[in-house]
């Protein structure tokens, strides 16, 4: 019997067990080496999480007292709608923890979250080669249609 998956806030005490996560997402998108993000980028991100200010947040899913997961969010306005959309920017589960519902069980709390604070949108992105990721987004959501551009300035 596997133990019971628990999602919840990541806390202070947890940022040695989010790092190897957060080290772990960024490899996966080609940030690792000589391309990983500067080490000031990670302490300004986790110094966020608990920035009352800051529109973002972050959960973990935690099993047995491990971390096998991350999902970092974030709240922002919008020009077509009344009510703020949550933006799901980072989304991760650890190697050995996947196809254990650890994706799943951290999108539905992000959507359970918007919910509460009356948001009535969540999106996310992924590469269109992250085709594993794609089986478990095609069957929470529907795919917007559009194509993201970005140029870096």
């Amino acid at each position: 019997m596997t133990n019971p998956i628990r999602i919840r806030t990541v806390e202070e005490r947890d940022f040695d067990a989010w790092s190897a996560l957060w080290d772990g997402y960024n490899a996966f998108y080609g940030r690792a080496g000589r391309t990983a993000l500067s080490p000031d980028i990670t302490r300004m991100t986790w110094s966020r999480f608990f920035d009352p200010y800051e529109p973002i947040h972050a959960l973990v899913a935690e099993s047995s007292g491990d971390l096998l997961g991350l999902a970092h969010f974030l709240l922002h306005r919008s020009t077509i709608q009344m009510v703020p959309n949550c933006y799901l920017q980072d989304l991760f589960t650890a190697e050995a923890s996947r196809g254990r519902g650890v994706g799943r069980a951290l999108i539905q709390a992000v959507c359970e979250f918007a919910r509460g604070a009356g948001i009535k949108r969540v999106y996310w992105q992924t590469q269109e080669t992250n085709t594993a990721a794609m089986k478990l987004y095609d069957s929470l959501a529907e795919r917007s249609g559009f194509i993201v551009y970005r140029k870096w300035l």
